[in-house]
C-alpha cells in the first residue's frame, strides 16, 4: 500500500492518493467559494451510486439526517433515481426560488458520463434552471473524468468542471472533488474531512499487521467468512450514521462480489452487506440474529460523544411503566442497549467486532470512511478478486440502453 502512494494516480489504489492532493482541495474551494457568492437556496446532486451515497453519508453524519428541516441556508437534493414523483417533487421544491429571483445550484457527477439515470435527470433540472435562468451555466458544476463525454458537453457549455482522477473508481471517491464540492457548499470542513482521513490511511497501510486496524479487521472477516459467515452486517448505533451504512453496502458489494478471481476462474464469490441500526432495528431483526442462522459476521459502531444531551423527565406516574429510565440521559439508554446488544451476542456466540468514533465531527467521518475502503482492499486481496473493476454491472447497463433504443 506505500508503493501506492508513490504512484499516485496511476495506482488502482489511487483513492488512497486524494487526501494529500492540495491542488484538487484548492480548486474544489475556489468553485465553491464562486458558487456559494450565489447564495443558493438548493443544491441538487444529481448523481447515482458512488456519485452521491458517499456525499449523503458525510454530509448526515456531520450536519443530521434532519439538516434540510432545520433551515440551512442551503438546503442539498438528491437526484438519484429515475422515479419521476420523486423527481417531479425536487422539480416543485426547486421552482418557487427560481420563480422569486432565488439560487439554486446544479451538480451533475457521472465518472463515466454516460450514466443513464444521471444525464436523465441533469437534463431535467437543467431545463427546468433554464426557465428561470438566462445564466444558467454559472449555476451549473460538472463533475466527471476529464475527456469524458459529458465533461466535453460541460466545456462546451460553459459550466464549471471537477476532474475526478481516472484510476478512482466511483466508490472510492468520496473524497475526491464527487464529495467535496458539495459538502464544502453544505459548509463542511473538506480540510478536517481530508486530514482525518490521511490520518486513518497512514494507520491502515503500516507494514506492522498487528498495528494495522483495516488489516487485522479484514483478516478476522475473512477468517469468519471462511467458516460459513458469508453475512456481513454493519450495526449503527446512531441515526446519522445510516447512510455511512449505505454507502459501505455499495462499497463491499461492488468490491467483493465477483463472478471471476484475477486467475480468471469462475467462483462466484462475495460477502453480502447489510446495513442495521440501533436501536430501531432490534425490534424488527434481532429474532433473526439472535435466533436465525449463524451465517453472520456483525460490525457495532456508536458515537462517543453526541451533539447534544436530552435526559428523561421524571414525570409522575411514568415510573410504573419504565423505571429505569426515568431522570437517565437517552445517550446513557442508547448505551446500555448497544451493551445489552453485545452480551447477548456473546451468550450466543454470535460473532462481532466493535468500532467506537469519537464523535461525528469531519475528522472522525473521514478517518472511518477511509479505514473502511483500505479495509475492503485488503478483503478483496484476501479473497483474490479485484476490488476495483465492477464488470458484472455492465450488463444491465447494456440490456438497458438496447431496450430503451427499440423504444
Amino acid at each position: 500500500m506505500v508503493q501506492a502512494i508513490s504512484r499516485g494516480y496511476s495506482d488502482p489504489r489511487a483513492s488512497i492518493s486524494l487526501p494529500d492532493d492540495k491542488d484538487m482541495l484548492s480548486k474544489v474551494r475556489h468553485i465553491v467559494d464562486d458558487k456559494s457568492k450565489l447564495r443558493p437556496e438548493y443544491l441538487v446532486v444529481v448523481g447515482t451510486g458512488g456519485s452521491n451515497l458517499g456525499t449523503i453519508a458525510v454530509q448526515e453524519a456531520v450536519l443530521g439526517r434532519l439538516y434540510n428541516q432545520l433551515n440551512p441556508a442551503t438546503k442539498v437534493l438528491y437526484a438519484d433515481t429515475t422515479d419521476s414523483d420523486y423527481i417531479n417533487n425536487i422539480l416543485q421544491l426547486i421552482e418557487p426560488p427560481l420563480r422569486t429571483d432565488g439560487s439554486v445550484v446544479v451538480n451533475g457527477i457521472s465518472k463515466s458520463g454516460t450514466t443513464t439515470e444521471t444525464i436523465a435527470n441533469f437534463e431535467i433540472v437543467l431545463n427546468q434552471l433554464r426557465r428561470y435562468r438566462k445564466d444558467y451555466e454559472n449555476y451549473v458544476v460538472v463533475t466527471s473524468d476529464k475527456g469524458s463525454k459529458l465533461w466535453d458537453l460541460a466545456i462546451g457549455k460553459g459550466f464549471d468542471v471537477l476532474e475526478i482522477p481516472e484510476m478512482v473508481g466511483g466508490r472510492y471517491s468520496v473524497l475526491s472533488p464527487v464529495g467535496l464540492f458539495p459538502l464544502g457548499l453544505l459548509g463542511i470542513n473538506i480540510g478536517q474531512l481530508l486530514e482525518g482521513a490521511r490520518f486513518a490511511r497512514d494507520l491502515c497501510i503500516e507494514s506492522d499487521v498487528e498495528k494495522n486496524p483495516a488489516a487485522i479487521c479484514a483478516s478476522i472477516q475473512f477468517l469468519h467468512y471462511q467458516e460459513g459467515r458469508n453475512i456481513f452486517d454493519l450495526f449503527l448505533f446512531s441515526n446519522d450514521l445510516e447512510s455511512v451504512g449505505k454507502w459501505h453496502r455499495q462499497l463491499m458489494a461492488e468490491s467483493l462480489g465477483k463472478e471471476f478471481n484475477k486467475k480468471r476462474k469462475r467462483v462466484n464469490i462475495g460477502i453480502t452487506p447489510t446495513v442495521s441500526i440501533g436501536s430501531t432495528d432490534l425490534h424488527s431483526m434481532a429474532q433473526l440474529y439472535l435466533g436465525g442462522p449463524y451465517d453472520k459476521f456483525t460490525s457495532f459502531v456508536s458515537v462517543e460523544q453526541n451533539n447534544s444531551d436530552i435526559n428523561v423527565p421524571r414525570l409522575e406516574g411514568y415510573a410504573e411503566l419504565a423505571s429505569e429510565i426515568q431522570g437517565k440521559s437517552l445517550k446513557a439508554i442508547m448505551d446500555a442497549i448497544l451493551e445489552g446488544t453485545k452480551r447477548a451476542y456473546r451468550k450466543d456466540k454470535r460473532p462481532f467486532v466493535e468500532t467506537t468514533l469519537p464523535d461525528k465531527s469531519e475528522s472522525s467521518v473521514g478517518q472511518f470512511l477511509q479505514f473502511k475502503m483500505i479495509e475492503t482492499i485488503y478483503l478483496g486481496y484476501l479473497l483474490n478478486v479485484n476490488p476495483f473493476d465492477q464488470p458484472d454491472v455492465e450488463s444491465y447497463k447494456k440490456e438497458t440502453r438496447e431496450i430503451l433504443s427499440r423504444k
